[in-house]
């Protein structure tokens, strides 16, 4: 019971963190694509969560907010944090001065990236119950190669990959995508720390980067 409110805090928190960074950068509410935007977040959100709990409670506890443990994913964490949040308040200021003008249908595409983030990340915890806010191994931690897992070997990176780029397209702003392009590299930073434990700590990894060549993006990298 005490793990179910405090994820009911936790979600209505960030939630309403992600209001505030989206409405009062803009100075108005008259901001179809900011709504937009939170409703879609607010209701993957919560299905998430509800689907999480009934299936696969645990899973749930290990996507609670923590702390890593060791210092270079402490600071890679805090620049992929630091970029989503510059990323929605200058997407919200561009709105607010017009500093550019991004087409309706380019938004369009914002948001189905983004949405198609939210389904690859759907995906991750559908198939990996390990996956967790922080990087660590655990005991008799299988795994898992097959699936999503089978077409690159980080795709939870992928999928925030195309959250981070869509969002601020489907906020209407080219500005805002300043921040979305070096939080790639810090995943790309964040994967060569991970990879390093994974290989020391996870049987057979070895021989699952050897059959799933490919970290982040089919074909590239």
């Amino acid at each position: 019971m005490k793990s179910i409110l405090k994820m009911l805090l936790s979600g209505s928190l960030l939630m309403a963190a992600l209001w505030l960074l989206l409405f009062l950068p803009a100075g108005t509410l008259a901001y179809w694509q900011a709504w937009l935007l939170f409703a879609v977040l607010v209701f993957a959100s919560w299905i998430s969560s509800i689907y999480l709990l009934r299936k696969d409670p645990a899973m749930l506890q290990r996507r609670m907010p923590a702390s890593e443990t060791r210092g270079v994913q402490k600071a890679l964490a805090g620049a992929m944090y630091f970029s989503w949040i510059a990323l929605v308040v200058v997407s919200a200021l561009d709105h607010r001065f017009g500093w550019s003008v991004v087409p309706t249908p380019i938004s369009v595409v914002g948001f189905f990236l983004a949405i198609a983030g939210i389904c690859g990340l759907t995906l991750v915890f559908t198939q990996n119950s390990h996956a967790a806010a922080t990087i660590r191994v655990k005991e008799s931690q299988p795994l898992i190669s097959t699936g999503i897992y089978g077409i690159v070997r980080h795709p939870m990176y992928t999928a925030n990959t195309l959250l981070y780029i869509g969002t601020p397209l489907a906020l209407g702003s080219y500005w805002g995508l300043i921040f979305a392009v070096p939080v790639v590299l810090v995943f790309a930073l964040r994967i060569r720390d991970e990879e390093k434990l994974l290989l020391d700590e996870l049987d057979g990894y070895q021989y699952y980067m050897q059959k799933v060549p490919r970290r982040l993006m089919p074909g590239v990298w």
